[in-house]
């Protein structure tokens, strides 16, 4: 399942992720917060169907879900290894594995360092300036994981 996100419903959820209340968004768009509180459940449906279906097909065993933050906790079958399935407003559904990666020689090293830092920004988390992906990755995801 893609996630509809160019749909009015995605835009709610990312501004009540982002922490705006349910009844600041029914203000800023002049609706009711009923309609609201409608839109956002079917949304964290769609994003909790999304995160199960992509857990499924990268072969990792659920641990926890939160749809309202769009992040899956598991673990990785074939790789035994920590998992993390979220969702990016600019990056789309990403699945992210626990490792000790070579980023130096690494081709994508440049586009991790970015996802990270956009993802971080998305989620409000600060996190510490570094040249390894890796070592932004377990500092991002710590704290990732204490919001679930």
């Amino acid at each position: 399942m893609l996630l509809p996100m160019n749909e009015k419903q995605f835009a709610f959820w990312k501004m009540r992720r982002s922490g705006s209340p349910n009844i600041t968004i029914a203000n800023l768009l002049g609706i009711s917060r009923q309609a609201v509180s409608k839109a956002l459940l079917v949304m964290d449906e769609k994003i909790e169907s999304a995160l199960r279906e992509m857990a499924q097909a990268n072969q990792i065993a659920i641990d926890t879900i939160n749809a309202e933050r769009g992040i899956l906790l598991g673990r990785s079958i074939p790789f035994v290894t920590p998992a993390i399935i979220f969702v990016s407003e600019k990056y789309g559904m990403q699945v992210w594995y626990e490792h000790d990666g070579d980023c130096g020689t690494c081709q994508r090293y440049t586009g991790c360092i970015e996802l990270l830092w956009d993802y971080a920004d998305e989620l409000g988390i600060t996190i510490k300036r570094t040249a390894d992906p890796t070592k932004m990755a377990e500092e991002l995801f710590t704290k990732v994981k204490a919001l679930v």
